[in-house]
């Protein structure tokens, strides 16, 4: 009894509706937590809770598996159960301007601190505009300037009458104090001056110098009161304003007595207050250009301000922050500059924060190849890991030609836990190449791109759609609609105990049933709204397949459907486009002859062919020599190839049809065209599963339909990808209805028997095989071929001899 077809329940699970144990999905629970990756789950709670270094997770998942939404919902569970973290801000360094200091409040008193520094500064300006206002200050200030005045003019006097008892008058000039000498009230010209005697001369002179020498101690006792003056209003100054704002400072200490940091910095700000109290006098603008305004001197009350970088008030637990953009400055945050007058300026109220910042005490959700297309970024990362402290740098400081001014912010304290989301391969890499990855990232969350078709995931199906229809705002969907969605799952992964966990695809496909469900007026979703879904999704994708089954169709490319040929059978391949793939059958020949060129595929030969269909290929010489290689030398020459593809042709699921096509030429039986072929051999003859068996078997089934079904067509696949059928529907009705078949086979010995209706045979104790059978035919036909290939030889010997 020859290989039976396989019978239509087996090429389709069906999820049978009654099954279900709800109407419509209005009935059913939305989904919480993870669906279907229990793995991933557990590997997501050890590296959450995990408080030791190192251990930041690697989510890793295809995309649409729905690895981000899940780790998001599950951060932020345990994000809830954790301690809001504290506050941050920047604030002025009064002995080192270009490192701002950072402060930590608990949360929500940052903001509160900053509120409480503005109204301490308005409140010390007007307190000292009514101190230096007031009629006491300005009393003892006009009594400090008055008494220096007093001896100013004092000693003034005491060196004029001097001069005047030495006949000298004291002038003062624009360069000075100069002694005139005088006579009878009246100045001393110079020519007065040179009808004296030398000895009067000499005298006036002498009187001059001991004048001068006099004008100078005077003027010397002069500075030094001036200075002492100086130094008294300074004093003055200093009590007042120490006095006005001491008070005010220390209500703020009193407040901020359990922050030590808090405490020193407002002693610094009282300290640099009391030393620079003309920082609080009204500003003057002057125009400096027509339109432009510049202040008399730049305003110095910036410096008490506080720069709140991290206002936790309104955050309930930890932090869960997903950075989208995670460029270097979006992460590790940023310093701000202002123009002006063609400079840039910046200071530590331009200080803005990142990611980093933000997730602080709590989780930081990141892509992993939106990180690595910023290597600044990606490094930013490892060292905040590494040093445990989150520090803002300028970048363009390390390429500027010309220095600007900038500022080196003191870091941060970091406590964060970074979740890095990406594809396995990328995983690799950084582990092989990235030798800090190793050591900060040693926990990885790995999603599954499929989960278990038992009760249990259906169920859990269900639920995820119930939670999609009230997340999207749906119309519930009815148990027949559930139970196709559970078939579509199964038909992603191509395994019938199996369902898809990209959720994203499901979710579009229950979006766009909604959509038809509407169209069709319906208030709940039904199977045949998942089935338009579905064909409108693949009749928006299939152009290309269309216009390749029309050339099938007119016979511009050449597949046989029906009939028997030598050395040709039907190959099936697959064809992706993206979002959509689909199976295309091409002509496998082979053309055998007399000589000792062994195996060739002229695909190879011309380098179309991948290294797996190359490795197929010379597995395929092993097989013949398995089989037919024992009681004699194999000497032939035969090619193969894949006739009117023009693409470079990979994979080896063809090998098992490249095999029957060899037979079929060296036996000369004919095979059935009217059946295609796919699955690869071993050395053994075995025939291994392939993947996209499903898209392969439709393939060829349209095109036997465009062709005309006879009833005699069908595919012949591995015996090993049974497990992976889930045709359509049409298909499967076909099937039930006689008119296409399935075969699946364990070895290339039943399926030469399918393509040839007859036995294959097994071999004997020495090696041959029974007459009658497939095997027999092509050992005889080989051992012929050796013969006449030695006789060949023989006579090209002889002839060679007579020659010379």
């Amino acid at each position: 009894m020859g290989i039976q077809p396989v019978p239509p329940e087996k090429v389709r699970a069906v999820c049978n509706p009654e099954t279900l144990k709800f109407e419509t999905t209005k009935e059913v629970s939305p989904i919480e937590g993870i669906i279907g990756q229990e793995r991933a789950a557990r590997a997501l709670e050890f590296g959450l809770q995990m408080e030791q270094d190192g251990y930041n997770i690697y989510v890793s998942g295809l995309p649409g598996s729905g690895r981000t939404t899940s780790v998001e919902s599950t951060v932020r569970e345990i994000a809830k159960k954790r301690p809001t973290p504290d506050d941050w801000c920047y604030v002025y360094n009064f002995s080192a301007p270009d490192n701002p200091k950072c402060l930590r409040f608990p949360p929500g008193k940052a903001e509160e601190f900053k509120k409480d520094m503005e109204n301490l500064i308005e409140e010390i300006r007007l307190d000292l505009a009514r101190a230096f206002e007031s009629k006491a200050y300005e009393e003892q200030k006009n009594m400090i300037i008055r008494k220096f005045q007093r001896k100013k003019e004092q000693l003034i006097n005491d060196i004029e009458e001097k001069a005047k008892n030495a006949s000298f008058a004291l002038k003062h000039t624009p360069s000075g104090f100069v002694f005139i000498p005088m006579v009878e009230g009246k100045p001393l010209t110079e020519e007065d001056m040179e009808k004296l005697t030398e000895e009067a001369k000499k005298e006036i002179k002498t009187k001059e110098e001991i004048l001068v020498s006099e004008l100078s101690e005077v003027l010397r006792e002069i500075r030094q009161a001036d200075k002492a003056t100086r130094e008294e209003l300074q004093k003055l100054e200093h009590d007042t304003t120490l006095y006005t704002v001491s008070p005010r400072i220390n209500e703020l200490k009193e407040k901020y007595s359990q922050f030590p940091d808090v405490i020193k910095y407002l002693d610094e700000v009282q300290q640099d207050i009391v030393e620079n109290p003309g920082n609080f006098e009204e500003k003057r603008e002057i125009e400096f250009l027509p339109g432009l305004k510049l202040p008399t001197k730049e305003s110095q009350l910036y410096k008490y301000q506080v720069n709140v970088l991290i206002d936790n008030s309104k955050t309930s637990g930890a932090p869960v922050i997903k950075e989208t953009q995670p460029t270097y400055y979006n992460l590790a945050g940023r310093i701000e500059y202002r123009p002006t007058l063609g400079a840039m300026f910046t200071d530590f109220t331009m200080i803005k924060p990142g990611a980093l910042h933000r997730a602080n005490g709590g989780f930081l959700i990141l892509n992993v190849l939106d990180v690595l297309r910023n290597y600044f970024a990606w490094e930013a990362i490892k060292k905040t890991i590494k040093n445990r402290e989150i520090r803002i740098e300028d970048l363009n400081e390390q390429f500027r030609i010309i220095n600007t001014p900038t500022l080196k912010p003191e870091p941060i304290p970091a406590n964060i836990k970074i979740i890095l989301i990406g594809s396995p391969l990328l995983y690799y890499l950084l582990f092989a190449y990235d030798e800090d990855f190793r050591k900060l990232f040693k926990v990885r969350a790995d999603f599954s791109s499929i989960m278990d078709r038992d009760e249990k995931g259906v169920q859990q199906y269900a639920k995820f759609i119930s939670k999609q229809v009230k997340e999207d705002k749906l119309r519930d969907f009815d148990r027949e609609a559930v139970a196709k969605i559970v078939e579509y799952g199964s038909r992603i992964v191509e395994d019938q105990k199996k369902l898809s966990t990209r959720f994203m695809e499901i979710s579009d496909l229950l979006k766009e049933a909604n959509y038809w469900a509407g169209m069709d007026g319906s208030e709940i979703v039904k199977s045949v709204h998942v089935q338009k879904a579905i064909e409108e999704k693949i009749y928006r994708s299939n152009l290309i397949e269309k216009r390749i089954e029309e050339l099938i169709r007119d016979n511009i490319i050449m597949v046989d459907t029906d009939g028997e040929r030598v050395g040709q059978v039907n190959g099936l391949s697959v064809l992706s486009l993206g979002d959509y793939q689909f199976g295309k059958p091409s002509k496998i020949t082979a053309s055998v002859s007399i000589g000792k060129g062994g195996l060739v595929h002229i695909d190879r030969e011309v380098k179309m062919a991948g290294t797996i269909h190359n490795k197929g290929f010379l597995i395929l010489k092993g097989v013949l020599a398995e089989k037919f290689g024992k009681n004699f030398p194999l000497a032939f020459s035969a090619t193969v190839c894949f006739e009117q593809v023009y693409e470079e042709i990979e994979g080896d699921s063809a090998s098992s049809t490249e095999y029957y096509a060899l037979i079929s030429g060296i036996s000369g039986i004919p095979l059935k065209q009217g059946i295609a072929v796919t699955g690869s051999i071993n050395q053994k003859g075995e025939i291994q599963p392939i993947g996209g068996v499903n898209e392969k078997i439709e393939g060829f089934y349209s095109v036997c339909k465009i062709k005309g079904l006879t009833g005699r067509q069908g595919v012949i696949i591995p015996e090993k990808n049974l497990i992976h059928l889930m045709l359509k529907e049409e298909v499967v009705e076909a099937i039930k209805n006689g008119k296409f078949h399935i075969w699946a086979v364990k070895d290339v010995d039943e399926g030469i028997e399918i393509l040839t209706g007859m036995p294959a045979g097994k071999p004997k104790e020495d090696g041959t095989y029974p007459e009658g059978t497939v095997n027999y035919i092509v050992s005889q036909k080989l051992l012929e071929l050796a013969k006449k290939a030695k006789r060949i030889e023989k006579q090209i010997e002889q002839k060679n001899k007579k020659n010379e």
